[in-house]
């Protein structure tokens, strides 16, 4: 092995046995290049207009596929997962609210982590270029997740670990020094379709492809419409995301709660009755969720989500 190649390895090495102290579940490498098989899925999926009223999406198209085009000189993508499992359950399931979302805005709690890695890898090998993301940049987090091993994406579009399922968080760093890579795994999904079979709203079209613009996460979080009236026989209750995809993944049986204290949900957010949401003001909203993700929708979406899920 030359020089060069042992020093790749140790700093890989460095790097992933930080990102475990740091509370990430798992770390993966990959060489900043082209997304290939990416590009013509990505605008497939954008002509048939699946991504409903997320403009973004069709901005940046270039550098959605390439990292170099994000971070000059770039040469290595570190994709990272972060558990937000929980086992905890609302009192009152009229109205229901992803787990991503029980406790502090995750983009704010995974930046400094992000950050803090960064810093360490400075540390060690001096001054180098680099960037973190955390669902925040136009970067295809699940494509980058795959092709450096830390799982296979699911018939429900979700990265899927055999280890602990889907319920975790994906993040980067794009770095301009080259590391030790690693390849994807398999595809492990088989002939399940339990995820296809217990989609209300039929958003899973076929095996791998999801029309986001029917997904119940985007209707009760991007769309600023009233919602499609298809919807309303089939919404199951949800005012905040969706996660039944997962709920019914076999692979999920192998989540574990997290451990992270700023994900933990606030017992008056649990707590709350059917009356409580029927009649929330925005004063309780602003208390209940103030470092939530639910405050993406607003008070006023999230009245609208619930009027809707009364009106059935």
């Amino acid at each position: 092995m030359s020089r060069n190649s042992s020093n790749k390895q140790k700093l890989t090495n460095f790097i992933k046995s930080k990102s475990v102290d740091l509370g990430f579940i798992s770390c993966g490498i990959s060489k900043a290049d082209f997304l290939e098989e990416e590009a013509a899925n990505l605008e497939n999926w954008l002509k048939n207009e699946m991504h409903g009223e997320m403009s973004y999406m069709e901005r940046n198209f270039d550098m959605r596929l390439d990292p170099r085009k994000i971070l000059n000189g770039a040469k290595s993508v570190i994709s990272l997962t972060y558990n937000y499992y929980t086992d905890k359950l609302q009192k009152d399931e009229n109205f229901k609210i992803s787990k991503y979302a029980f406790g502090t805005d995750y983009h704010f709690v995974i930046r400094e982590k992000l950050k803090n890695l960064l810093f360490l890898i400075k540390e060690k090998v001096g001054d180098i270029n680099g960037r973190v993301f955390v669902d925040s940049a136009p970067i295809l987090e699940r494509a980058w997740a795959k092709k450096s091993g830390l799982g296979w994406i699911g018939k429900n579009t979700n990265l899927i670990s055999k280890n602990v399922g889907s319920f975790f968080f994906l993040c980067e760093i794009i770095v301009d020094i080259e590391l030790d890579y690693d390849y994807s795994t398999t595809d492990h999904c088989g002939t399940c379709t339990a995820c296809i079979d217990a989609c209300p709203t039929n958003a899973i079209v076929e095996p791998y492809k999801v029309d986001g613009s029917r997904c119940i996460s985007y209707l009760t979080i991007e769309l600023k419409e009233n919602m499609p009236e298809y919807a309303k026989d089939s919404y199951d209750k949800w005012i905040f995301g969706c996660d039944i995809c997962q709920d019914v993944c076999p692979w999920n049986k192998f989540s574990k709660p997290h451990n992270e204290p700023l994900f933990n949900a606030d017992e008056k957010f649990l707590s709350m009755s059917k009356n409580e949401w029927l009649e929330i003001t925005k004063e309780t909203f602003d208390k209940v969720f103030k470092d939530s993700p639910v405050k993406r929708t607003g008070y006023n979406g999230l009245k609208r989500n619930i009027k809707f899920i009364k009106r059935r």
